[in-house]
């Protein structure tokens, strides 16, 4: 047993259990996992090897002796007859016979229905009344004359799930691991071997987790086969359930109007449509309709009764092209029915996994580890579910003053689930709540990146946060962003900035004439034209600023590696003309001089041939303009380390060594 595993069994004793024993135990018995491991909780959750493998053979026989499979209804049926009485591991559903003002059990594997349910029971455990739980029940068999007695008889009928936990000593138990232990666990608790994942790779698998631990969340994954997307809504808590091919009815999802049924979304924490992409597919405009209006508002109707529920909907699919694919050609909603293909429905998607960056599952990928038992930790995630932690990061961010109220949303209550799965007491320190938000704005930013992409009337909105202890600006982009600069945009190809607002702000030369330089800057900022105010000069600050220089200095670098581009500095974002002179340097000469020294000490004195400045002259003021050609072998910036950046659109974005190679064997020759 290793360290981990030691100090697991330390801090939570009886609430974990090996997770390989579910492989060992379940045989051929088609049981949820949390059904197996209520039972090895019971009986196997100690690091005593003895007492684990006494208590696997308990659970064995338990399996063996009272799980019903199909094939056996019948010798089950005959074991209840004949001992009068018999405890059986089914499913079961309750229906209300309003004939006979009765309810009446079905047992899904033994395949016998309308045995008797008391109220109470009923009332106890409503779930029985959609698509049934798995149950641990006494059958009692009593022959009667009068055919229309049916001989079956509930004698007694448990829930599999735990009945109390101590939340209060889980949050102090969280408490003595650091953060990547915690997230050990947790991988560990879903039954996977966290030296099989990256960082970020165990991130998106816990992120699948915060349907369960947020109310009303709206999640997408859309990917490759093989990466798992399902498995943890079909049977990894009992609140969840997963609906196989992706359809459904609307008085099946919401609500019946004939029967006043209350239908899924009322009785589950989560809801997941597996197999949910398919062009082919269609779906009832009607139900993408309440859909859209649940998702949004959290009520749906029945007649003229408005109802609200707290089910989180998640949509996980299949895709049939790569990224790049995707990317160059359409987007990454492709593969979706038309009637989803639909902006004000994916508007309403709180976050968007990608995919392609899971991990296809593997047989090694599987641990033999200490984690939770499921239904301890389920029970745990829907504990949580009634706790808040949307704005903890406010004391240290501030988000974009361009994000809207919707993609705000978005982020937030990603933000929250996340929190309340790794720092589940809500206190965490800056650098762990910044990694938290980054990931979080990236899940909503690639929802509406795309919608930019399908719908134009989706204005531009620049994704990012504001460190308020230094009052620096971070921009945050998507990993597919990053990967592929030159295929990712945000709107169809001509959309740009309003020229007429850029050449409103332009001085008027006296001659009535028009320098290039104003010619460009009508143009607006993109891929190979980008404004600086000052080269040196923080306004806000008023000072020099080492930072500022940095950023001129990321966007000449940018310009070598695609396809070159021209930097003027000395003209803010919306075009209006400010001059060198807010740099404060002495004279002219100056301010060439140390621009020199910047380029030779931050870049490189081999790259002086690709590039060529001066100074230029709009009005009365005087600018510089940088022109880049593109270079033909990788260029960097000097400093802490080599960076590499590339121009994406308006932005110059920073590539990882991996990204580098890939985007290196592609662009230079």
């Amino acid at each position: 047993m290793n360290y981990l595993d030691q100090k697991i069994n330390e801090h939570f004793g009886g609430l974990v259990v090996r997770k390989d024993l579910v492989k060992t135990v379940r045989g051929n018995a088609v049981v949820p996992t949390y059904v197996l491991e209520y039972l090895l909780g019971q009986y196997c959750a100690t690091p005593d090897e003895a007492s684990m493998q006494s208590g696997i053979e308990t659970v064995k026989e338990i399996i063996r002796a009272h799980y019903v499979h199909r094939n056996e209804a019948n010798l089950v049926k005959s074991i209840i007859r004949e001992k009068g009485r018999h405890r059986i591991i089914d499913k079961v559903s309750v229906e209300l016979n309003d004939k006979n003002d009765t309810y009446e059990a079905s047992f899904s594997n033994l395949g016998i229905n309308k045995v008797l349910v008391d109220s109470d029971t009923v009332k106890s455990h409503e779930k029985l009344l959609v698509s049934g739980v798995w149950c641990i029940s006494e059958i009692e068999y009593k022959y009667s004359e009068d055919q229309r007695v049916v001989p079956w008889i509930l004698a007694s009928i448990k829930p599999i799930q735990m009945s109390h936990f101590d939340f209060d000593q889980y949050q102090l138990a969280r408490k003595q691991f650091t953060l990547d232990e915690w997230i050990d666990l947790l991988l560990q608790s879903m039954g996977f071997e966290p030296a099989k994942f990256s960082l970020r790779g165990k991130l998106f698998q816990l992120m699948r987790l915060i349907p369960y631990c947020e109310r009303n969340y709206n999640l997408i994954e859309l990917g490759p086969k093989g990466t798992g997307k399902s498995h943890i809504y079909s049977d990894f808590s009992p609140h969840g359930i997963l609906i196989s091919g992706g359809e459904v009815t609307v008085p099946k999802l919401f609500v019946s109007n004939a029967t006043n049924k209350i239908g899924l979304v009322g009785y589950w924490d989560t809801v997941a449509f597996d197999e949910f992409a398919g062009k082919k597919k269609t779906a009832n405009k009607a139900l993408v309709d309440i859909l859209k209006n649940y998702m949004a508002n959290k009520t749906f109707s029945r007649g003229i009764e408005t109802l609200g529920a707290e089910a989180s909907l998640i949509f996980v699919g299949n895709t049939s092209n790569d990224l790049e694919h995707m990317l160059m050609h359409t987007d990454l909603f492709e593969d979706l029915p038309v009637q989803y293909y639909d902006s004000a429905f994916l508007d309403r998607l709180h976050s968007y996994i990608p995919g392609w960056e899971v991990e296809v599952i593997r047989a090694e990928m599987f641990t033999g580890g200490f984690g939770f038992v499921v239904d301890y930790l389920a029970e745990i995630l829907r504990k949580l579910r009634t706790y808040d932690y949307t704005h903890h990061y406010q004391q240290h961010f501030r988000l974009s003053n361009e994000i809207s109220t919707r993609d705000r949303d978005g982020v937030n209550k990603t933000f929250s689930g996340l929190m309340k799965i790794l720092f589940p007491s809500g206190e965490a320190s800056k650098e762990d709540m910044e990694l938290i938000l980054e990931l979080s704005i990236e899940g909503r930013k690639r929802v509406k990146d795309q919608l930019m992409r399908i719908d134009t009337t989706y204005p531009e909105v620049s994704f990012g946060y504001t460190r308020l202890q230094d009052n620096s600006e971070v921009k945050v982009m998507t990993a597919e962003e990053k990967l592929y600069p030159k295929h990712y945009y945000k709107k169809p190809v001509g959309s740009k900035k309003d020229s007429e607002i850029i050449k409103a702000v332009l001085p008027t030369l006296t001659d009535g004439s028009i320098t290039d330089e104003e010619k460009l800057i009508t143009q607006g900022e993109n891929d190979k034209l980008e404004f600086k105010s000052t080269m040196r000069w923080n306004i806000i600050a008023d000072k020099a600023d080492k930072a500022i220089e940095v950023s001129a200095l990321k966007t000449l670098v940018a310009f070598l590696n695609s396809e070159g581009g021209t930097l003027l500095v000395g003209v803010k974002d919306d075009g209006s003309i400010l001059g060198i002179e807010k740099d404060q340097f002495l004279n002219e000469d100056k301010f060439l001089l140390h621009f020199a020294s910047l380029i030779n000490d931050r870049i490189g004195k081999q790259y002086i041939e690709h590039i060529q400045w001066g100074l230029k002259e709009i009005g009365e003021k005087k600018i510089l303009r940088v022109d880049c050609k593109p270079s033909s072998t990788p260029a960097f910036l000097k400093g802490n380390g080599e960076e590499f950046y590339v121009r994406n659109g308006p932005s110059s974005i920073l590539l990882s060594t991996s990204e580098v190679l890939e985007y290196s064997k592609k662009h230079f020759r």
